[in-house]
């Protein structure tokens, strides 16, 4: 079977799949984008059994569309967005108001997810908009496919500083945390699972419920990823 997974759910998922084939599960093709990109594919036909959004939009986009099994659809787990910087190099900052990222930033760039349609970048904008600084920030940003490519911006210092999720930064050792954004400053991040309309076998719904089970969910704990609850 095939599950089409955010970019940002890379380790864990692919954890998850490999775990469930050890016990005895169908084997399982993880794929990999922007949710974005993923929705689009999947609306236009592509062959996935089921679905991870990195946000509630773009899961509403294909249900609009009648493009899930509604019934299976839960959310799976949160998570929180985050400020980086290469590892090792300074970057003291704390996140207020007017903050001064600019000036941090010096003659750096801030990595992010392109606002126009990954979730990431979508939450960055929410947040630096709320701060009052997306204005004076968004000609240093540099707009990434999806998250992952933000962190990898800022692990090679091609960046000064970025916005990625709390679970991207805790997988990756060339990167620091300088700051959590606080969570009331975005949507709650929550990511959505379902199954796609007509996909339903035995294997794909074996694999569903493995995703929202015990063991699963501490492969996302343990990746930086926190429970929907308690997401944002």
């Amino acid at each position: 079977m095939t599950i089409f997974a955010a970019a940002s759910m890379a380790g864990a998922i692919e954890a998850a799949a490999r775990d469930f084939e050890s016990k005895g599960g169908a084997p399982v093709r993880v794929v990999l984008a922007a949710s974005s990109t993923l929705a689009r594919q999947i609306a236009r036909g592509a062959p996935a059994d089921l679905y991870l959004s990195a946000n509630r939009a773009w899961m509403d986009h294909l249900a609009h569309g009648d493009g899930i099994e509604p019934d299976s659809r839960v959310d799976l787990v949160g998570n929180r967005l985050v400020l980086i910087a290469p590892m090792g190099r300074p970057f003291d900052i704390e996140i207020v108001p007017g903050f001064a990222l600019v000036e941090a930033l010096g003659s750096g760039r801030l990595a992010m997810g392109d606002p126009d349609h990954v979730p990431a970048g979508i939450y960055a904008k929410d947040v630096l908009t709320r701060l009052e600084i997306w204005a004076a920030v968004a000609p240093k940003a540099a707009f990434a496919a999806d998250v992952r490519g933000a962190l990898v911006l800022v692990e090679r210092g091609e960046a000064a500083a970025g916005i990625v999720y709390a679970s991207d930064a805790a997988e990756n050792p060339g990167v620091s945390v300088v700051a959590r954004f606080p969570a009331a400053l975005h949507a709650p991040i929550v990511y959505p699972l379902a199954i796609v309309r007509g996909r339903a076998t035995p294997a794909v719904i074996a694999f569903h419920h493995y995703l929202q089970g015990d063991v699963a969910r501490g492969l996302f704990l343990a990746r930086g990823f926190s429970g929907p609850a308690g997401a944002g």
